[in-house]
């Protein structure tokens, strides 16, 4: 955006240009989520948006591209999230506590209709379609980051960890949208809970056994991971 801007000024036209992408995206944002891509034309985006026909097909050359656009508006937004957590003083078992309570006030709010990206994916399944492409790149740094930070605690079983991780955000987006929200919540930050009990007991022991010189035990079994909600 900030090129395009740019390129335009001289015309006096680069502020107003850049506000009605914005305005596209924003509208695009809200309609594709509560009512899905494909049902949602351009027609209805441009009157909404308040822009004009050719408006549009001077920033985006479909619909679908500014599909892609859409995702890669929801990808920033959770890097900025992560990033902020990361950026605080935090330690990094409570940035992926933080994590979780980011998508437990998600699932949540008003509104709330399930994963974006898992949506997309649902309507664009060809692998090949820039669409998919665009959700399976961001689950994939989704997945590389969390991951990451599991590492930060051990490194022993990091890669399953994060596995693990991203399976309990994905069923709890969806059991949010066709359940009880509440107890869904509950249920991910409890998953969360037991799945951080685990791996921090294995960077203990990591650090035990690098301490007395010996080689890392076998992985610590994992139990007492509790994921559902307390009984009433």
């Amino acid at each position: 955006m900030g090129d395009m801007t740019k390129t335009e000024a001289g015309t006096g036209t680069g502020r107003r240009v850049s506000e009605a992408r914005e305005r596209l995206l924003r509208t695009a944002g809200q309609l594709f989520y509560a009512e899905g891509i494909h049902t949602v034309g351009v027609d209805r985006l441009v009157a909404e948006a308040k822009v004009t026909n050719a408006t549009f097909y001077r920033h985006f050359r479909s619909k679908e591209d500014l599909a892609v656009a859409y995702i890669g508006s929801v990808d920033q937004a959770i890097r900025n999230q992560i990033d902020s957590l990361t950026a605080a003083d935090v330690p990094t078992d409570g940035i992926l506590r933080g994590i979780g309570a980011s998508l437990v006030e998600q699932i949540r709010s008003p509104g709330y209709r399930g994963c974006a990206f898992l949506n997309a994916a649902a309507e664009f399944p060809d692998p090949d379609n820039p669409v998919h492409r665009a959700v399976v790149q961001h689950r994939e740094w989704f997945l590389q980051t969390i991951t990451g930070l599991f590492t930060e605690i051990a490194a022993a079983q990091a890669e399953h960890a994060g596995r693990h991780f991203v399976m309990l955000r994905d069923g709890a987006m969806s059991a949010g949208y066709l359940g009880d929200r509440v107890l869904t919540g509950e249920t991910l930050q409890r998953g969360i809970d037991g799945l951080l009990r685990i791996h921090t007991a294995r960077g203990l022991d990591e650090r035990a056994a690098s301490a007395s010189g010996q080689a890392s035990s076998a992985a610590t079994t994992v139990s007492g991971i509790e994921c559902s909600p307390p009984s009433t």
